[in-house]
């Protein structure tokens, strides 16, 4: 599968299978399954969404080195270190190490980020993660956080689900500019969770109607039908960010594989859905 670069050399696979949302609290062995087999090797999951156990069963069915595992620190009880709640994921997912560990959100740790983040540098310098980060995290909690760090982080997730979160799709790709060019300074590549959701919002006509001039163009350079899921999975593809998404669906899940084996955008293609997406679009 495709990678790309992270700040430490380190590769991560450009699109992964997310474990949350429509997978939150819920067995997570059947649906990973189904997407391993498909063909993902990028599994992102998390402490939150209470299912890294059965996540770890589908794991357990493939060897351990063609995959890219991701979970992400929730919270700390009273005591307990940044590497002990590392080592209690890991025992529930079975295994030594995980690819990319990620503070989950900020606002779980206020005027604690530093410390934390000294805990994330100590277990990423002893191996039991291979790739550091943080999820739905602004400029402001990036400042906090960089300021005496040793290690930067290699990854932002950022989704449109929690009202709260930092949210990355086309349909904001304006608003969060500022962001962008701060994590571009020190490397941080964007890894989106929920890229697809413009073309299930009704509110977001302007870009759609864009993705479906767009994907017809792109079906007569492919010489096959490309969806609209498609066109912004490329679009992504473009802003060299990471992909997190999620189907029940083996079907949808190889049209998202595909997805990299379809020419990419002009020029003029991506001006257009960037334009859609700006304040003067009504977005």
């Amino acid at each position: 599968m495709a990678t790309i670069a992270l700040n430490n050399n380190n590769k991560i696979p450009w699109i992964g299978f997310g474990t949350g949302t429509a997978l939150f609290k819920k067995d997570a062995n059947e649906a990973t399954t189904l997407a391993i087999k498909s063909g993902f090797i990028h599994l992102d999951g998390a402490q939150m969404y209470q299912n890294e156990d059965s996540l770890g069963k589908a794991i357990s069915q493939f060897p351990r080195e063609s995959l890219f595992v991701t979970t992400k620190l929730n919270t700390l009880k009273p005591g307990e270190t940044v590497k002990e709640s590392l080592l209690g994921s890991l025992e529930r997912l079975g295994l030594d190490y995980v690819d990319l560990w990620l503070i989950h959100r900020p606002e779980s740790f206020p005027g604690k980020l530093k410390d934390v983040w000294k805990g994330f540098e100590e277990v990423y310098q002893e191996g039991l993660t291979k790739n550091i980060g943080v999820s739905n995290f602004d400029v402001k909690h990036l400042k906090e956080l960089i300021d005496g760090a040793s290690v930067m982080p290699q990854i932002n997730q950022v989704g449109p689900f929690n009202p709260a979160s930092i949210r990355f799709h086309a349909g904001l790709y304006h608003q969060l500019k500022p962001l962008l060019e701060f994590q571009k300074q020190y490397g941080i590549r964007v890894e989106s969770y929920g890229g697809l959701t413009p073309i299930r919002n009704a509110t977001e006509e302007p870009l759609n109607g864009a993705l479906r001039t767009i994907s017809e163009s792109l079906s007569k350079r492919y010489g096959a039908p490309v969806n609209d899921g498609q066109v912004l999975l490329k679009w992504l593809q473009a802003k060299d960010v990471i992909i997190i998404t999620t189907s029940f669906k083996e079907f949808r899940l190889k049209e998202y594989l595909q997805a990299f084996n379809i020419p990419a955008l002009t020029e003029e293609e991506i001006k257009a859905i960037d334009d859609v997406s700006a304040p003067t679009a009504g977005l």
